[in-house]
């Protein structure tokens, strides 16, 4: 088992925000924000060697989209010099950028000012293959008073790069689901940039389950007083799978909260977890409220968890300020005890790991999806011979 921890004093982004590539640096693999990650398993979606699929019809290159919305959204299909792209904020990365440079359609999802979603909107985008690189480019926006969940569902084989768009307008509300569901063969890198407006709500919630390498980058910022972001993640990596998850939250108005709560299990030699939490509070930052917590279970030998949460505080008119971060192995003690009442040993390895998730699954709030999730975990055990 393999285990990293590490508090750092200072959470700013060192990359350069630009849509232009050529300021964003090659990765060589020393930069802190790629430290953790295995260029040489990203197919040059990194470094610029990655060939574009052409896209055409209703998909974008190997990868399809399709979208089942609800009757109260609007959906449209852009070209790249719609103004109303790119306005949440700048790449953070390389990569980013590489999809930001690439794009020729985006999917732009409107929910019209004080319009509350009556069903869930799904985005569904189908890999058709891995050979040649797809860039992608979705654009959600919640008007002022509206209200909507959309769920983003990743399936099929794909090496895919994308840039999601989130803004909230004044007191607006949004739940939004990733879930990285891939074949085992797709690499995924994907940049979510958040903006919160006043007094509004923001659930934002990752689950990676499957892919070769997935990379999910969130961030969050605050247009005005009062806003709310919650950012929840559930990751499950086995054997050589690479999954990296790395959030900033950017406190820079008042009396605004955060609440960052990811949780992950591994199994099989060579599994690894990434994730990185990093919580910035700025000086005019007053009255803001923020906790961020991960917990990491490790269930066999041979598989790596590094953890790094990160908090900087530049002023002491907070209401609180905190963070966690736990990895531990799977409790032969919880085992036992369920086996000596009689539960065989696979459905006490399931109960020990579904126990672990099911705060975390409860906090969702869509019931289909986690039924769907604690099928996926029970998938998950069973691949490993539980």
């Amino acid at each position: 088992m393999g285990v990293s921890h590490r508090v750092s004093e200072d959470v700013r982004p060192v990359a350069v925000e630009s849509f232009d590539l050529a300021d964003h640096p090659v990765p060589q693999g020393r930069e802190e924000e790629w430290r953790f990650t295995p260029l040489s398993r990203l197919r040059g979606l990194h470094d610029g060697t990655a060939a574009a699929s052409a896209a055409s019809g209703g998909a974008q290159g190997k990868v399809v989209v399709e979208i089942d919305a609800a009757p109260e959204v609007v959906v449209e299909t852009v070209d790249r010099t719609d103004p109303r792209l790119g306005r949440t904020g700048t790449p953070l990365d390389r990569v980013s950028a590489q999809a930001w440079a690439a794009f020729d359609r985006a999917v732009v999802l409107t929910v019209p000012r004080e319009a509350v979603a009556s069903r869930p909107t799904v985005v569904t985008r189908r890999g058709e293959g891995v050979d040649g690189a797809v860039f992608g480019h979705l654009l959600v926006e919640v008007e002022a008073f509206a209200s909507a969940v959309v769920v983003i569902d990743h399936v099929g084989s794909a090496t895919y790069a994308d840039n999601l768009e989130i803004s909230l307008g004044d007191s607006a509300q949004l739940t939004l689901v990733s879930l990285q569901e891939w074949a085992d063969d797709a690499v995924h890198l994907s940049s979510h940039r958040a903006r919160v407006g006043r007094d509004a709500r923001l659930r934002h919630i990752t689950v990676s389950l499957g892919g070769d390498l997935v990379r999910i980058h969130p961030v969050v910022e605050y247009a005005g007083p009062g806003g709310d972001a919650e950012l929840l993640g559930l990751y499950f990596a086995d054997a050589g799978q690479h999954l990296e998850h790395r959030l900033f939250v950017d406190h820079a108005v008042p009396h605004c909260r955060s609440n960052v709560t990811y949780k992950g299990a591994l199994q099989g030699q060579d599994a690894h977890t990434v994730w990185i939490g990093d919580v910035l509070i700025r000086h005019d930052a007053v009255g803001t409220d923020t906790y961020e917590q991960n917990r990491n279970l490790v269930l066999t030998d041979g598989a790596r968890a590094d953890s790094v949460p990160n908090l900087e505080i530049e002023t002491g008119e907070i209401v609180g300020a905190g963070h966690a971060s736990t990895t531990g192995r799977f409790d032969d003690e919880q085992l036992f005890y369920l086996q000596a009442r009689g539960i065989p040993e696979e459905d006490a390895r399931r109960l020990v790991v579904r126990g672990f998730f099911a705060d975390l699954l409860a906090r969702i709030g869509i019931d289909e999806l986690e039924d769907r999730l604690i099928a996926a975990v029970d998938t998950e055990l069973e691949r490993a011979g539980s």
